[in-house]
């Protein structure tokens, strides 16, 4: 079962710096979940409205790299998302490569957390349907439900298509 608490990481900090409303749910990360619908049910929403981050290189590299934020109970389809970008070939970052760049775990990879121009941050379109959404808060076990429109504003997201 979820519960609200006050963890403070670098996502659920600069929301409150910059008076952002958004509900903190904490969630045991202890057992692996293989689902969206698992995920969701963990933070106690619908799956509908739970996104992931995932870390998407461009190869060969050039550029920045991506955070692309896509619906949990979907999957990101690198060869969509790279047509839509007009990119030649994408790959998705190791474990270790997303770690090393995020600075977080994977499971717990959150675009509130990076450094602002770090990353280029792209938001599968069917976020645009959402009031709100719900993303990891910068570690495992930390959700952060927040308004859709900021999230975007934030992260300096694009939407693309990229399930």
């Amino acid at each position: 079962m979820p519960t609200r608490s006050p963890k403070k990481t670098h996502a659920v900090r600069l929301l409150e710096s910059k008076g952002i409303t958004h509900r903190v749910t904490v969630y045991d990360d202890a057992g692996e979940f293989h689902s969206g619908e698992a995920a969701a049910a963990l933070v106690g929403a619908p799956a509908e409205t739970v996104y992931k981050t995932l870390v998407v290189l461009r190869d060969p590299p050039s550029g920045r790299p991506m955070l692309v934020i896509v619906p949990v109970a979907g999957q990101a389809n690198l060869k969509t998302l790279a047509s839509a970008r007009g990119e030649k070939r994408l790959r998705m970052a190791t474990q270790k490569e997303a770690e090393d760049m995020t600075g977080m775990q994977v499971g717990g990879i959150s675009a509130l957390a990076v450094p602002a121009g770090r990353f280029d941050v792209l938001i599968d379109e069917a976020a645009r349907l959402l009031e709100t959404i719900h993303v990891s808060a910068g570690a495992r076990g930390i959700d952060v439900e927040l308004a859709v429109d900021d999230l975007v504003r934030l992260t300096d997201a694009s939407y693309t298509t990229a399930t």
